[in-house]
């Protein structure tokens, strides 16, 4: 079954890890390499990217069949989302065990959603 892991930061975080020594900080992006490479490595990686800074999102709508942009930060939001996961694998369980080991889960919030198949009938 496939899995969609969303990572949350929030400001605090953001600068946290702006303020952290340059070492420090490579240490934080050596562990999501290594994660990448072990999910790679079992195959349970579809993909993983993550996202540009709030300030460079757009919000858009469409109203009565006029679309409308609205440009970011969004203040109301605490929770912006960095970045996900897109993995495959045999359970709920083996999902929030990888979602566990991703280094935001210590400072932000890491969810996880089960991905439905086209039909909606699969989950």
């Amino acid at each position: 079954m496939k899995y969609l892991i969303l990572i949350y930061t929030n400001p605090e975080a953001r600068q946290l890890w702006e303020q952290m020594p340059e070492a420090a900080r490579m240490e934080g992006l050596k562990a999501y390499a290594a994660l990448n490479e072990r999910l790679t490595e079992s195959g349970e990686m579809i993909v993983s990217e993550s996202l540009a800074e709030p300030s460079q999102t757009k919000a858009v709508t469409v109203r009565r069949g006029q679309a409308s942009t609205t440009d970011g930060p969004f203040a109301e939001t605490k929770e912006q989302l960095a970045g996900f996961y897109l993995v495959e694998c045999e359970s709920m369980e083996r999902a929030t065990e990888i979602a566990a080991s991703i280094p935001e889960a210590e400072a932000g919030v890491v969810e996880v959603r089960p991905v439905r198949t086209y039909s909606g009938l699969e989950m």
